[in-house]
């Protein structure tokens, strides 16, 4: 009997599904795909976004471009997600699925800070990075502040490497001696779900930049008109141009179908990714895998990565009696992008225990390059 396996969410998790399960499937099985966005943007790159090294164009793609390898893609907003029965109701359209695989992500809510949006660029949207790059184009000095308004958001790094990029422009603009670079966290140490060695060696690298490091400096509000920022602790600081990581949650279309566990997140077989609904599958940003050390695995591409490769292998051995069961073992990698063409790499297998077991790579051209190419590569085998 001809089966349906219907795809939520057009990002990494989204993608790789799609296309595995396109490529292990016989023909006459469906593949659909369903976003409401026109294109796919590769996250990894909006760094290089932001400082004016590519346009949006180079990372992102068409997401009708899968109908070429034969991935059916509807445009449209879910509005209702039923998992117990497998439907889906897209503008108003009904769809039926054999296997439901709940990709959404995390939506992004810099309106939950009083004054944030208004006041900086969340450079993790390409709009907003596109923004942050033209906004620098015509700074000339002051303090650039780079801000994580929440303690949990994906990709862990990345604001640590914004800061350590704006750093590198501004000297390759010659405008570093009139520039203050502050980044102020709401979490204790950067990436601090990989362990205490790498949490201090990734600080150790922002510092090295001349960048103050501000932990623990939760934002309650942010006065746009003064370019003030207002914490928890009753600290203040200003700022001339602001780049933030907006606070995060689950899509509420996700959280209305009762996929929500108490971390605000859907929970899953942390093997296997399978909710409490047979035959429902959710990866990425909008789950919640607990480790032993008491924090979750942290949101980023490459775990959905690898997480979707685990459920289109299930998906297509339940269909097809092919193949061996798929299990996830939180393993995973990292660039960290430092500047001045170069870039450490961590790597590591996140369900070890009592601690994940991480190994860091210090920063070089080579693993800059390797980076490089992996985006490269990563497009032009998904599209």
């Amino acid at each position: 009997m001809n089966q349906t396996v219907l795809i939520l969410g057009g990002g990494v998790g989204g993608v790789v599904a799609a296309n595995a399960l396109r490529k292990a499937l016989p023909k006459e099985h469906r593949v659909v795909l369903v976003d409401r966005e026109a294109r796919s943007v590769f996250a990894p790159s909006l760094l290089w976004l932001m400082t004016g090294d590519r346009t949006a164009e180079k990372i992102s793609r068409p997401l009708a471009l899968l109908e070429r390898r034969g991935v059916e893609v509807i445009r449209g907003e879910i509005q209702r997600i039923d998992a117990a029965n497998r439907e889906v109701v897209v503008d108003g359209r009904t769809l039926a699925a054999d296997h439901l695989v709940i990709a959404l992500g995390a939506d992004l809510a810099p309106e939950t800070v009083p004054g944030l949006k208004e006041a900086g660029h969340n450079f993790y949207t390409l709009a907003g990075a596109a923004a942050l790059r033209d906004a620098f184009e015509g700074f000339t000095g002051g303090r650039i502040v780079v801000l994580t308004a929440a303690p949990a958001y994906k990709c862990p790094a990345a604001p640590y490497e914004a800061a350590m990029l704006l750093e590198a422009a501004c000297r390759k603009r010659k405008i570093r001696d009139a520039t203050q670079l502050d980044l102020f966290a709401a979490e204790a140490g950067p990436m601090g779900v990989a362990g205490p060695e790498v949490s201090k060696a990734v600080r150790g690298m922002v510092e090295a930049k001349g960048v103050t490091y501000h932990p623990e400096h939760q934002v309650t509000e942010v006065d746009v008109v003064g370019k003030r920022l207002k914490f928890a602790s009753g600290a203040e600081a200003v700022f001339d141009l602001l780049a933030y990581v907006p606070p995060h949650r689950v899509p509420a279309v996700v959280r209305d179908a009762g996929l929500v566990a108490d971390s605000g997140w859907v929970q899953v077989d942390r093997h296997t990714l399978e909710t409490r609904h047979p035959g429902v599958y959710a990866l990425g940003d909008v789950v919640a895998i607990p480790l032993k050390l008491g924090k979750p695995l942290p949101k980023a591409g490459v775990f959905a990565h690898g997480e979707a490769e685990v459920v289109a292998g299930n998906i297509a051995r339940s269909i097809t009696g092919k193949g061996k069961p798929a299990a996830f073992e939180g393993h995973g990698e990292c660039f960290i992008e430092t500047g001045d063409g170069k870039a450490g790499f961590g790597e590591g297998n996140f369900y070890a225990e009592p601690t994940p077991q991480m190994k860091m790579h210090a920063p070089g051209r080579h693993w800059h390059a390797a980076k490089v190419l992996f985006e490269k590569d990563w497009l032009r085998r998904r599209f």
